[in-house]
C-alpha cells in the first residue's frame, strides 16, 4: 500500500489494531469527565524527540490527578517505538492518552478496581511552512478563565479549545492568556517576550503548562549567551515587546508579529519577525538535528 492508503495502527489497552477499529466504552471517564492525561511527542525521521522529558511530564500529570501510571518508561518507549515503526510517514506526532477507565456507572468519585484506558496513535507531523514563519503570525489576548492547575497536561481542554477557536475566527494563530495583569501562556503554546535584547519567560507554576520546547529554548539561550529573565511578565511589557514568540513541539519557535491587531515591535522592524527569533529558530534546528543524529 502507498502511505496515503496504508491503515493507521494504534495501540489501545494492550492491542495494536487499525485506528478505524478502535473503540472505547461510552462510560469511559475520559469521555464523561475529561478524567485523564495526555502527551504529544514529535518524531523526526522515526525518532521520538525528547521522549524522556515527555514521559516525565506525563508522570507529573498522572501524579497530580492521582492516577497510577499503567506503564514503566521502558514499556511506554516500547509501545511508542512500535507505533512509530508502523506509521506510514517518517515525521510524526505521536499522541498518547491515559484515562481513569470505564466504570459501570457515572459517578464523580474515583472508581475502584477499574483498569485505565491507554491509547496511542500517530499522525503526520504538521509544522509551520517557511513562508508563514518568515512573515510571522497574529495573536489575540483573552482573560484566562481556566482552572488553577494548568501545569497538568489533562484532556479537559475546553477553555483552551474555545480560546483557540476565537483566535481562528479572527484570522489569528493563537490566543495569549492574561491573568491578574500578567501574561501566562498561549491556548496551545508557551509564550516568550524579547525587550532590549533580553529574553523574558514566565515562571513554571500552577498557571502554566511546562513545555518541553520551553525548556529547550532556555537551554539554547544559556548556551549561546542570550540574557534571560524568568519572571512574571506584565501585560504592558507584552504589548511593548520588541518580539513575541509562541513555542510548542509542533510550532517550534514561531514569531508573533501582530497582537490584537497591532504590530509587534517598533519602527521599521514593527510587524516583522525579530532577529532573536530567527537566531533561536536556527539554533533549535541545529540542536534538533544533532540530537536526532546521535539518538
Amino acid at each position: 500500500m502507498t502511505p496515503a492508503t496504508s491503515p493507521i495502527t494504534c495501540y489501545l489497552n494492550g492491542e495494536y489494531l487499525p485506528l478505524s477499529e478502535a473503540r472505547i466504552s461510552p462510560l469511559d471517564r475520559g469521555f464523561l469527565f475529561g478524567d485523564g492525561a495526555y502527551e504529544v511527542i514529535p518524531v523526526y525521521s522515526r525518532q521520538a524527540f525528547r521522549i524522556g522529558e515527555h514521559l516525565k511530564r506525563l508522570q507529573q500529570t498522572l501524579d497530580g490527578i492521582r492516577l497510577p501510571n499503567p506503564h514503566s518508561n521502558a514499556e511506554w518507549a516500547e509501545r511508542i517505538e512500535r507505533i512509530i515503526a508502523t506509521a506510514p510517514y517518517a515525521d510524526q506526532s505521536v499522541y498518547l492518552q491515559v484515562t481513569r477507565g470505564a466504570d459501570d456507572k457515572r459517578d464523580h468519585a474515583f472508581p475502584k478496581d477499574v483498569p485505565p484506558t491507554v491509547f496511542i496513535f500517530p499522525s503526520p507531523l504538521v509544522t509551520t511552512p517557511d513562508a508563514i514563519r518568515a512573515k510571522g503570525v497574529a495573536a489575540v489576548t483573552a482573560l484566562d478563565n481556566r482552572w488553577l492547575r494548568c501545569d497538568l497536561k489533562v484532556v479537559a481542554l475546553l477553555a483552551n479549545v474555545v480560546a483557540r477557536q476565537n483566535a481562528i475566527d479572527q484570522g489569528c494563530a493563537e490566543t495569549i492568556f492574561l491573568r491578574e495583569g500578567f501574561m501566562i501562556e498561549g491556548a496551545a503554546s508557551n509564550i516568550f517576550v524579547v525587550k532590549n535584547d533580553l529574553l523574558l519567560a514566565p515562571p513554571k507554576d500552577h498557571r502554566m503548562l511546562p513545555g518541553v520546547t520551553y525548556d529547550v529554548v532556555l537551554e539554547l539561550a544559556a548556551k549561546h549567551g542570550v540574557p534571560v529573565e524568568i519572571r512574571e511578565i506584565d501585560e504592558s511589557e507584552l504589548r511593548a515587546a520588541d518580539e513575541i514568540w509562541m513555542t510548542s513541539s509542533t510550532k517550534e519557535i514561531l514569531p508573533i508579529t501582530t497582537l490584537d491587531g497591532q504590530p509587534v515591535g517598533h519602527g521599521a522592524a514593527a510587524g516583522k519577525p525579530g532577529p532573536l527569533a530567527q537566531q533561536m529558530h536556527g539554533w533549535y534546528q541545529q540542536f534538533k538535528n544533532e540530537v536526532m543524529r546521535h539518538g
